[in-house]
């Protein structure tokens, strides 16, 4: 996929990294809120929370998130094909049991956050989830729908082999570790 971003300051085959270079003001600090909330501690793993974010990109139809995070994921052990899985029908996809109500509870507060609901939190504690996983559950997603916003507006896309570079540096060296690439 090739398209010029919206941005005429921006590179014609412009990736997120260059507006994060391009607006180190505000991208640095956002690259240290991910490494809070994608790579600090938590209930869920490194790779669920990729899956989340994945997931949530994929509702939002960001190709360039869901394509970078689906790899990052994969890098950290979600098989191959299950987002796209979740995304083509959630309750009959290959996630664990224990995942769906979290995926469906961020798939909703997506489409229609004002349509969320006590009884959608109940189903992600039924699973077994606790207060601070559903309260990261709702940071990923609220941190990958600003995410897709600020892909979209600036008109950033990638393809395939820039998704598996991506995804690639993201798991090797995480958020803070791209921001210090950055910097350099």
């Amino acid at each position: 996929m090739s398209a010029v971003p919206h941005f005429p300051s921006l590179p014609d085959d412009a990736r997120l990294v260059d507006v994060f270079q391009r607006y180190p003001e505000s991208s640095f600090p956002l690259l240290a809120y991910h490494e809070t909330v994608m790579r600090g501690p938590s209930p869920f793993t490194l790779g669920e929370r990729e899956l989340i974010a994945a997931y949530v990109s994929g509702v939002n139809a960001c190709a360039y998130c869901h394509g970078v995070h689906t790899e990052v994921a994969q890098a950290f052990g979600v098989a191959e094909g299950l987002l796209a899985a979740a995304l083509a029908d959630l309750d009959s996809s290959p996630v664990d049991d224990k995942l769906k109500p979290v995926l469906a509870y961020v798939g909703k507060l997506t489409r229609t956050p004002a349509l969320v609901r006590a009884a959608d939190a109940a189903a992600v504690f039924d699973a077994g989830w606790d207060e601070k996983a559903l309260h990261d559950a709702v940071m990923v997603c609220a941190l990958f729908n600003f995410m897709n916003r600020m892909v979209e507006g600036h008109g950033i896309t990638a393809d395939a082999e820039y998704f598996a570079l991506s995804g690639k540096r993201l798991h090797d060296v995480g958020y803070d570790g791209l921001a210090k690439l950055l910097s350099d």
